[in-house]
């Protein structure tokens, strides 16, 4: 086990809520093969516990240290048109190339590649690029993480959730996943994890495959995820909604089966992208 010590700062709203991430890296956890569960025990800080869900956020909390870390965790799309495209999409404001929640999930995969080496590269921190990489696959998932540039992925439209204030970002961060957990789990995300598992061994099972799957010599695939969700975002989340928008039970009930879907294939993947690079 890994004895580096990894500061925590102050919790970030960016990214799926807290919950969202620790749901994805539990249910992938959970499915890693020996091989791959044996590196994650020595990857993780000594801290966790071998429990990857407790240090799921440290991506987010780290952005005031690595503030070169914040456009990793999104990608901003044209306006309107509902799709993605690397060349054309995975940069930041300063037009480099790869600055996006997808070339991160192939850099830090790629890090993680050199684990079986004899000597991994003194520049490249295993432990970090786990963390990062298992925030970022939750990342990728979340539809308004691949959202339209102009208001940065839901960032800048106000609306009311019920009663309260939020952003349509927030919407799909936290409160989709708080108001399933209050009103169908008892408010115990235990119960949803389980419900959660319970339909990627149902009524998911047949879907499990091509989740996991990626084209022929890929370790993992973003591109594809991200096509997914911007799609998704088009779909559900920026459906209907304009500035001021009251998102209550009509929204909230379409939009709970696509974000539990999501976490489900984000943890999955991360899966089975472990396996692969672990394997």
């Amino acid at each position: 086990m890994i004895s580096l010590t990894i500061v925590f700062f102050a919790e970030s709203t960016n990214g799926w809520g807290i919950d969202g991430h620790y749901i994805v890296c539990r249910i992938a956890q959970e499915r890693l093969s020996e091989s791959a569960a044996d590196a994650v025990k020595e990857l993780l800080p000594g801290y966790a516990d071998n429990d990857l869900a407790s240090v799921c956020s440290w991506a987010d909390r780290v952005k005031f240290r690595y503030h070169w870390s914040s456009p990793l965790h999104y990608i901003d799309t044209p306006d309107e048109l509902c799709n993605y495209n690397y060349d054309r999409d995975c940069k930041d404001e300063n037009d480099e190339k790869g600055v996006c929640v997808s070339g991160a999930i192939s850099n830090y995969t790629d890090q993680l590649l050199s684990y079986k080496a004899s000597s991994s590269s003194p520049s490249n921190n295993l432990t970090e690029a786990l963390l990062f990489l298992s925030h970022f696959m939750g990342d990728i998932h979340q539809p308004l993480h691949v959202g339209f540039t102009s208001d940065r992925g839901g960032n800048t439209i106000d609306v009311h959730w019920y009663r309260r204030k939020a952003v349509l970002h927030h919407v799909w961060d936290d409160n989709i996943i708080e108001t399933g957990e209050e009103r169908f789990y008892d408010s115990n995300i235990e119960n949803l994890i389980n419900t959660l598992k319970e339909n990627i061994t149902g009524d998911w099972a047949h879907q499990v495959t091509k989740w996991e799957s990626c084209s022929k010599n890929e370790t993992t695939c973003p591109d594809r995820y991200a096509s997914e969700s911007i799609v998704a975002a088009c779909d559900w989340a920026y459906k209907n909604v304009t500035e001021g928008s009251v998102l209550e039970d009509e929204y909230f009930l379409a939009s709970l089966p696509v974000v539990n879907l999501q976490l489900a294939k984000g943890g999955v993947r991360l899966a089975a992208t472990l396996n692969r690079v672990f394997g």
